[in-house]
């Protein structure tokens, strides 16, 4: 029996750190905004195209990206406490922090589709909202973004702790997509094929460029041209 175990499929590790740089780099430049709005904008999209695809690949991915293992995880919490939890994957605290940061990062996208600077910047569905809509969930945007800051450094903390103390390499096994064989019971991950990955990308792409032609489909036809009059 092999002393490590395939873990995490290749989809689901170039998703983890394509989704970890976009997000810093969306609170960074909405952080400094300005000029940099046009590109907050822009990676809000691209983590919107990165949270479908996360949302679909856990029904279709290998065994430990699944929504069914990961939700499994996240109601174990007290046998993981009693020292009994034996599961490859993400322990019940780790599909915990998953689930709260998905969430939160969701909010965040879903929020400042319908948000505004009031200077040089309206998400794409802002047409769609009344104005005091928009504002609303504008200033809900802005609040959230400590919620995240905070659940961001929680979670590099947590990391650091995991390596550092309990000696898991947790960022190889995101990079390798291979960990340590801790019980003789755990097996390696199962299924996530190549063609799956491509079909979901697809319907990313797709979602993203719905959400950008939607206030276009929508809004109502220009006015039409005054009459001239030829005397």
């Amino acid at each position: 029996m092999s002393s490590h175990i395939k873990l995490w499929d290749a989809p689901l590790r170039i998703f983890h750190w394509t989704f970890a740089v976009a997000v810093v780099a969306a609170i960074t430049t909405g952080w400094l905004g300005g000029g940099l709005m046009i590109w907050h904008g822009r990676l809000g999209l691209l983590v919107l195209g990165l949270l479908v695809f996360r949302l679909l690949w856990g029904f279709v991915g290998s065994t430990y990206a699944r929504w069914s293992r990961i939700l499994g995880a996240a109601f174990g919490v007290k046998s993981y406490l009693q020292g009994n939890w034996q599961e490859a994957g993400h322990n019940p605290l780790g599909a915990l922090s998953v689930l709260a940061m998905l969430g939160l990062v969701g909010f965040q996208v879903i929020s400042g589709l319908m948000a505004t600077d009031d200077i040089a910047f309206k998400g794409p569905l802002y047409a769609l909202v009344s104005s005091d809509t928009g504002s609303w969930l504008t200033g809900l945007h802005r609040q959230a973004k400590w919620l995240l800051v905070g659940f961001i450094g929680l979670h590099l903390a947590a990391i650091a702790w995991y390596t550092l103390v309990r000696r898991k390499p947790l960022v190889g096994a995101m990079i390798k997509g291979r960990a340590r064989r801790e019980y003789p019971a755990q097996r390696d991950a199962r299924g996530g094929s190549l063609l799956a990955a491509v079909l979901i990308v697809l319907l990313a792409v797709g979602t993203v460029w719905g959400v950008q032609s939607a206030a276009g489909w929508v809004a109502p036809p220009p006015a039409a041209a005054a009459p001239t009059l030829d005397w």
